[in-house]
């Protein structure tokens, strides 16, 4: 079966290849490819089932290959050059140096691979993004090896012992986990497994992690614990936390979206008022800070002054660096 890392590039190639050849035959295709029949029809239906974002008939690609004969249709968009501006492009710079200097990734940075792709991505990007990205410095302080362990523990089903920071309380707390998987979720990578300090199944992210110890110990959750579901993402709001009432502009909307709420009422013009529960007043800090002028804090009101705060504190220190 194909990896992911072959059937990406097979398939961003394979749509532009049907365009230019209409009517082609799903052997000949096959061949070109160097796939079974079977395999190029699986790859159809993937693509079957592309597009754009809505997700709607209309915005996805269309693919027959009913006799034999490849149709595609729709799939104009991705035969155009994609163009960014500074701010996309900058924030695509940003995240392959963090791919970069990711311990857990640097397997796959190794090499001019990704170099190129940096250089390459400068060059077309143009003076602006290039100045932006550089002023960004990606500094992981996880463990070097807590991947390596990890995984060693995953396969040799053996207990992990971490130093684990946890930002929510600015703290550092050892732990015995009993490992069961590694997740993505939020576009980060987490060990799920039996945390005897928490006496539950819990999430720890790699890049958390300062040390990681496997021990000579047999990993053995209990019978009764439960995989958690991530299919939503990571945070999961209880009855308990406190309400957060949001108004977010167009720009702002990705919230209603990215995080669960218990409200969500239209405002006119693009702009939103959205009811959510926060984990803590941190999270919550962070949140507002992101969306920046995209979104202000109706209730609690006591937060309105600590966003502003530290939004002060932030341009007082980049006055300072420039």
């Amino acid at each position: 079966m194909s990896s992911t890392a072959d059937r990406l590039p097979r398939l961003l190639a394979l749509v532009p290849y049907l365009m230019s050849h209409p009517g082609a035959q799903v052997d000949e295709v096959a061949a070109v490819f160097g796939l079974s029949e079977k395999q190029l029809i699986d790859d159809l239906q993937l693509v079957w089932m592309c597009g754009l974002p809505g997700h709607t008939p209309g915005d996805l690609i269309d693919v027959s290959w009913d006799g034999g004969e490849i149709i595609i249709d729709n799939a104009d968009t991705i035969a155009r050059p994609l163009r960014l501006g500074i701010d996309e492009a900058s924030a695509l710079l940003v995240a392959l140096r963090m791919l970069a200097a990711t311990p857990e990734l640097a397997e796959f940075a190794h090499g001019d691979a990704l170099p190129r792709v940096v250089a390459k991505l400068e060059q077309a990007a143009g003076e602006g993004a290039a100045a932006v990205s550089s002023q960004f410095a990606v500094d992981v302080e996880s463990a070097p090896d807590a991947a390596a362990r990890v995984r060693e523990a995953l396969t040799g089903r053996r207990r992990l012992s971490l130093r684990y920071y946890v930002p929510g309380r600015d703290e550092v707390t050892p732990r015995e986990v009993d490992p069961t998987r590694l997740v993505m979720a939020d576009g980060r990578t987490y060990l799920e497994g039996w945390c005897y300090r928490a006496e539950a199944m819990r999430l720890f992210r790699l890049d958390r992690m300062l040390t990681v110890e496997v021990l000579d110990v047999p990993a053995d959750p209990p019978a009764g614990a439960e995989p958690i579901d991530v299919t939503q993402g990571v945070f999961r709001p209880s009855p308990t936390d406190e309400l957060v009432v949001l108004e977010v502009t167009a720009a702002g909307r990705w919230v209603a979206e990215y995080y669960p709420y218990e409200q969500v009422e239209e405002l006119g013009e693009g702009r939103m008022r959205i009811t959510l529960r926060a984990r803590d007043d941190d999270w919550t800090l962070k949140l507002l800070l992101r969306l920046g002028d995209t979104g202000r804090i109706v209730s609690p009101q006591a937060m309105a002054a600590k966003v502003q705060q530290e939004a002060e504190r932030a341009l007082a220190l980049y006055a300072q660096a420039s």
